[in-house]
């Protein structure tokens, strides 16, 4: 059974940037498609970065040119860096692994929090 575990998160001024830690446990993180999602209180949850096994990797518009997903093999983790962050961008950041696709997420962790003030 996959788990999932984010740190990293914090609050930032509009500009800075700021790095995500993925760690998994229990499966190896290469064989799933790992992604990133975000919610904002009172909105429906986001998909904002994956990688596939083979390292495709993909965006949503907003954080293109800013966000980069990746993936440590030999550690197990997942990363997401985050560059000229907004203050849009502030939301709770989740950890998603899908074994079959990358449309059927069905692993999280808790989350991590990232604040981004004007």
């Amino acid at each position: 059974q996959v788990q999932l575990v984010e740190s990293g998160g914090g609050s930032v001024q509009s500009g800075g940037s700021l790095g995500l830690f993925c760690a998994v446990s229990g499966d190896a993180a290469s064989t799933y498609c790992m992604g990133w999602f975000r919610q904002a209180p009172g909105e429906e949850r986001e998909a904002v970065a994956s990688i596939t096994r083979n390292g495709w990797t993909s965006y949503t518009d907003p954080v293109k040119g800013r966000f980069t997903i990746s993936q440590d093999n030999a550690r197990n983790t997942l990363r997401l860096r985050m560059d000229s962050l907004k203050p849009e961008d502030t939301a709770m950041y989740y950890c998603a692994a899908d074994y079959w696709g990358c449309t059927g997420f069905t692993y999280w962790g808790r989350g991590t929090q990232v604040t981004v003030s004007s």
